[in-house]
Formats: structure tokens, sequence, C-alpha cells
């Protein structure tokens, strides 16, 4: 059988840019401080659970300050790398260099790391879309992105403000697909429920059913890994 050219076959390292959960999600404005600081960690535990879980994903590799969540993470079965002090894009610039390193011959994936609804099928269908290109997913307000990848020498990621935007005028494609899971950022409350509401998994469901601050949950089940 002959593959299909559309197809992209290439085997992946998902580099997820992990803040300490003790200074994530200020903006969950209501939700007490000690359940946000676990919910910050739920969504980087489910985000690396679905990555790893994912067809075409080799290796997940976190990057972090925070020595003791990176170790959570690496028992998970990621692996982890310092994070610098030159923000977002220049701390995955060095964690993909890392990458480069430990796998020559993987391809490079920058994600989000607050993505509690996402499920390993989203990412492996993003993946196999990319067929080569530089390439993201903008998130579900079209303005933001979840999903940067490049080759190692063409890596050039542009989070921040307005950075679909940043990353196609740069020359990135934007893969297409309603992929809601993986597109499905949280970054207050009002996201946070459109998260619940697509399903999330079992760490921030935990989180949620642990603390003072609640929202309903769908009811056809969690995210399939």
């Amino acid at each position: 059988m002959v593959a299909d050219p559309k197809v992209d076959t290439a085997q992946h390292v998902v580099v997820i840019p992990v803040k300490p959960p003790g200074v994530g999600k200020t903006r969950l404005v209501g939700v007490p401080p000690e359940q946000r600081v676990a919910l910050a960690r739920a969504f980087a535990i489910d985000t690396v659970t679905a990555c790893l879980a994912t067809d075409g994903v080799q290796r997940v590799l976190v990057t972090t300050d925070d020595a003791r969540f990176a170790s959570t993470l690496s028992a998970l079965g990621a692996e982890a790398c310092p994070d610098g002090e030159n923000g977002l894009n220049q701390a995955l610039v060095q964690a993909v260099a890392e990458a480069a390193r430990r796998w020559p011959d993987l391809r490079p994936v920058a994600l989000c790391a607050d993505l509690p609804a996402l499920r390993a099928e989203d990412l492996a269908t993003a993946l196999a879309s990319v067929a080569g290109r530089t390439a993201y997913v903008a998130d579900a307000a079209g303005t933001g992105t979840t999903l940067y990848t490049a080759a190692y020498d063409d890596f050039d990621p542009r989070f921040g403000v307005d950075s679909a935007a940043a990353h196609a005028a740069a020359g990135a494609s934007p893969l297409p697909g309603e992929l809601p899971g993986l597109r499905q950022d949280v970054d207050d409350v009002v996201s946070l429920q459109a998260a619940v509401t697509l399903g999330v998994g079992p760490a921030t469901r935990a989180a949620l059913a642990a603390g003072a601050f609640s929202v309903p949950e769908r009811n056809d089940g969690p995210p399939s890994w």
C-alpha cells in the first residue's frame, strides 16, 4: 500500500513550558489560591498525559524551574530540562536546542501546558496534517496559539499577544480542523468552563472536586486517552 503523501508520518518530541504552579493561573478570578495552584498542576499533568498517549509522539520534554514538579511529570513518562529566565519564546528555543541534542531525528512541537481537555486523537490529527511545514494551531478565540511546530533549524516561536497572527505573518501555516481540546487553553474561569464542557482529564476533575470552586461537568465522560 502506498502511503498517503498528505499524512505526516514524522515522529515528534513535544516541548511543554511549565510555570511553577504556585505562580500560574492568576486570572482564575474567584478560585481560592490553593485550588488555583492545584488546577495549574492538574492542567499540566493532563496535558502531558494526553501527549504521552498520542500516536506520533515519541518524547515529551517539559521545561520548568520547578524541580519538584518536574519530578512529578517525569514520573508520568516525560523528561525535563531547566527553564531559562529570558521569557517564554527564548525558553522554548533553549529547550528545543536540548531536544535536538537528545533526539536529532524527531521533529519538535511546542505545546501549551494548560490544555486539560486535550485528547490524544486531536493532537495526533494535528500532527498528521503538518506535512513538514512550519505550522501552528490557533486557540479557541482565534488570536492565541496552543501549538507551534517547525524543523529544528527553522524553530522560531512567536507566543504572546496575538500570537496566531504573529505566527502567520512569520510564514507558519494554520492547521485545520475543529480540534476542540487542542484549541481550548485555560486562562480564566470562562475558558475553564469551556474546557469542562468539552471534558477534562482526571487530574483536573480531581482538582475541581477537591476545592471550593467547581463548575458543572458534562455527562459523556472524560477524554479518552
